[in-house]
């Protein structure tokens, strides 16, 4: 991006050639606000729940919230997270479920969040419009009343408010320089940036939209690792250390304490469902075949891609790689929409919740059929863990379990690799006792990070590594593969039985990182399968589990060059097979159950190990005597 005359004349002083891609990139911001006027003029009422057409502030998430618990008492109750954000913020949130008010009851829980990132608003309208479905269907709908009296779900719209009222205040402007306001990701962190850029508000600071940590790269779950950043301006800084944050904590507190079996975060953009994990190293968890399954499922709804997340890009702090792994509950993040943080609102909210053109999921639901989806897996007691037992009424039944974690090799501010940091969690959740028998859905005892890893048992050795050679010549610079293919393409063949691969890397270098080639993988035919398009490196690494045998094509694309004038080629194009990586079966973990009786006295403890789509029996669990 152009800012300046003074970035324009550095370019030029610098010999590099150029091409205007997009002459104005702040008339798309202006026209897209303009779009939201036009419809909210012409149109009374949007086929979205709510009836809204247009997106919603701060203010108006806050009130219909409120709203929505003062005018269905029973069914939905408002509450405030325990922690303020960083400029004093109150996080809100929604539990919506037959007798809300029991929560104790043993049911088991959903939570749908939105706007981790600031400019991604449309992240907040879905969960928004998902709260007014379940009450509207509550109350007119047979197979969501039916959801509803069997989960509970919670809903934090903005879970990140100090930064989504700066980007929804901001003039559009969307050119991405530090004073873009209405471009904010991050939170309004402070103590990280230099202490010469600490003072003024979040909306109007010397650092301008810089400041701040990212929410999604700071929760433990590998933290510290690829895909994010210990630069303090980097959109993608993963704060000092994990938890760091008061809204990753404020998620943390809900996870931790309730049995939460399915969680879905929603972000723009990339139409794309993704499931854990965030590193392609870390390997699949067992789950991977059901997990995949659901993935595919709420995919077929939205007509969004599903795929494990480190198929777009690494990304270590997330927030499903920390609850999956550390709780059992599927965790996906959904990408809403094709191409834009905040498109217009006739887009990226209404057509891609109803499922009407010209979303991907137009005519098959759209998001509101995927979230549907989802609640029916959260009832279903073949996607998570039950216990059943009887007890006297009064008395309370508790789960707990700490364990530590560890994040990846912490990656230093020179890029040295440091050592991993451990994390200490803390799962707890309550059953008040009905009286005689109970049951309760809960997550497998064991959590994912230590239950193991999928694979399979090769059957052969894997192919010889290929080496590609270099066509003659640079090709022209691209930034817009595929729709433009200007590109090298070097064909090669994977093999099938005797040799077995289980994974496939194609690699390719060059010289300074300042020049930036991307590397696509392309079957027979011509769909990408793989892909690499990292910045500011010089390799790339496309990698491909389990590749089918035929022909495939690598499509090198000259994405940036740093020297016009003698221009930087790419070499060392390889393709490298490894062997499949046998099933990694770890230990079996248990929950503390305790039981107390009315006056808060421990009556017993016991043990229990209970695996996803399992019934524990715990008996007359109060029964027992407690070990003094």
């Amino acid at each position: 991006m152009l800012a300046t005359d003074e970035d324009r004349r550095a370019l030029a002083a610098a010999g590099l050639d150029t091409t205007v891609v997009r002459p104005d990139v702040s008339a798309r911001s202006v026209a897209n606000a303009r779009a939201d006027r036009d419809y909210a003029a012409r149109v009374d009422r949007s086929p979205l729940p709510s009836g809204r057409t247009a997106y919603r502030h701060l203010y108006d998430y806050e009130y219909e919230i409120k709203d929505l618990a003062r005018r269905n008492p029973g069914l939905v109750r408002a509450f405030t997270l325990p922690e303020r954000t960083w400029e004093g913020r109150d996080v809100i949130g929604a539990e919506i479920a037959a007798d809300v008010d029991a929560i104790a009851d043993g049911k088991p829980v959903s939570l749908v969040m939105g706007v981790h990132h600031a400019r991604e608003w449309p992240a907040g309208e879905h969960a928004m419009e998902w709260a007014h479905e379940l009450v509207a269907g509550y109350r007119g709908d047979a197979a969501i009343r039916s959801l509803v009296a069997r989960t509970r779900t919670i809903v934090v719209p903005i879970v990140n408010p100090d930064g989504f009222s700066v980007s929804r205040e901001a003039e559009p402007r969307g050119d991405l320089t530090r004073f873009d306001y209405e471009m904010k990701r991050k939170n309004c962190a402070v103590a990280d940036s230099p202490e010469n850029l600490r003072t003024g508000a979040c909306a109007a600071n010397p650092a301008g939209r810089l400041r701040g940590t990212d929410p999604n790269r700071n929760y433990p779950g590998f933290w510290g690792g690829a895909g994010a950043s210990p630069t303090w301006s980097s959109d993608v800084f993963r704060g000092s250390a994990p938890f760091s944050e008061p809204e990753t904590r404020n998620i943390r507190s809900l996870v931790s304490t309730r049995q939460v079996t399915n969680l879905l975060t929603l972000h723009t953009y990339s139409n794309l469902v993704l499931r854990v994990p965030g590193v392609a190293a870390v390997r699949p968890p067992l789950d991977e075949p059901e997990y995949k399954a659901l993935g595919d499922r709420l995919a077929a709804r939205n007509g969004y891609v599903s795929q494990p997340s480190w198929r777009l890009y690494d990304a270590t702090g997330t927030t499903e790689d920390w609850s999956y792994f550390a709780t059992g509950g599927w965790g996906f993040t959904i990408e809403i929409g094709p191409d834009e943080f905040h498109p217009p609102f006739e887009t990226g909210v209404v057509a891609e919740y109803a499922g009407l053109a010209p979303a991907a999921g137009a005519g098959r639901g759209g998001n509101r059929a995927a979230f549907l989806d989802m609640l029916a897996n959260t009832a279903d007691p073949a996607a998570h863990s039950t216990l059943v037992g009887s007890a006297p009424r009064g008395h309370s039944l508790q789960l707990r379990k700490t364990f530590q974690t560890p994040t990846s090799p912490v990656v230093l501010p020179d890029g040295s690799g440091g050592s991993p940091l451990s994390v200490t969690d803390t799962l707890t959740s309550t059953l008040a006792a009905p009286g005689g028998r109970f049951t309760w859905a809960v997550n497998p005892s064991t959590r994912p990070f230590v239950a193991g890893r999928h694979g399979r048992e090769p059957r052969g050795p894997a192919q010889q590594p290929i080496e590609l050679a270099n066509p003659p010549g640079v090709p022209a610079v691209n930034t817009d593969y595929p729709a433009d293919q200007t590109a090298e393409v070097i064909p090669f063949r994977v093999d099938g039985p005797p040799v077995d691969n289980g994974k496939m890397t194609v690699s390719v270098r060059w010289g300074p990182p300042a020049s930036d080639w991307d590397l696509y993988v392309l079957d027979a035919s011509g769909a990408i399968v793989a892909a690499s398009e990292t910045a500011g490196t010089d390799s790339e690494a496309a990698v491909m589990f389990d590749p089918p045998a035929g022909e495939y094509r690598a499509v090198v694309v000259h994405y940036e060059q740093a020297r016009p004038s003698g221009p930087d080629d790419w070499s060392g194009l390889r393709v490298d097979f490894a062997s499949p990586l046998p099933p990694l079966y770890g230990p079996k973990e248990a929950y503390t159950l305790t039981c107390s009786d009315p006056r808060g006295r421990l009556v017993s403890v016991t043990e229990v190990f209970v695996d996803r789509g399992q019934t524990a029996d715990v008996g007359d669990v109060c029964a027992r005597r407690a070990k003094r």
